[in-house]
């Protein structure tokens, strides 16, 4: 009977242990989905408030000697690039694929994307979203991508 008792215990402190997970891990997502739904209407204002005070942005791919690079980018300058886009320019970053891991306050989004260009396939890729939850509110304080053209459209 006690081991019963002791049974049902853990099954409803593991229970409530997953959806607490699951929870946090929606808020994450959410954080990712409003700063492209931001991005995409080229609102720097509202993207600046899925971001931490200090973000560090980055990304890696191969150069045209097949070489790895690491470019760094101050996020002004993200934000700068995005409202200058003419009315002209149709772009979208499509979200392709999601796995999120949180523990505590730390959280990492590795959303995989396609990137179009008036309607015409450009790139694909990664984007890893380092996140901290400063006092409730997730915030994005580091964000690599990873560009290119193989493997996508698959």
């Amino acid at each position: 009977m006690i081991f019963k008792n002791l049974l049902g215990v853990v099954f409803l402190l593991l229970f409530v242990s997953v959806s607490a997970q699951d929870a946090e891990k929606q808020e994450v997502r959410k954080v990712v989905e409003g700063f492209f739904e931001a991005f995409h209407k080229q609102d720097s204002v509202s993207m600046k408030k899925f971001m931490a005070d200090e973000v560090v942005l980055q990304t890696t791919g191969k150069n045209k000697e097949g070489e790895t690079i690491l470019q760094t980018q101050k996020i002004e300058k993200l934000y700068e690039s995005i409202v200058s886009i003419p009315d002209s320019v149709e772009f979208q970053e499509k979200l392709t694929s999601w796995n999120i891991q949180v523990d505590r306050t730390m959280a990492n989004a590795w959303v995989g994307y396609e990137f179009w260009l008036n309607k015409q396939f450009s790139h694909c890729g990664i984007n890893s979203f380092q996140m901290v939850n400063f006092n409730g509110d997730w915030k994005i304080i580091y964000l690599i991508d990873t560009r290119g053209r193989e493997g996508c459209l698959e």
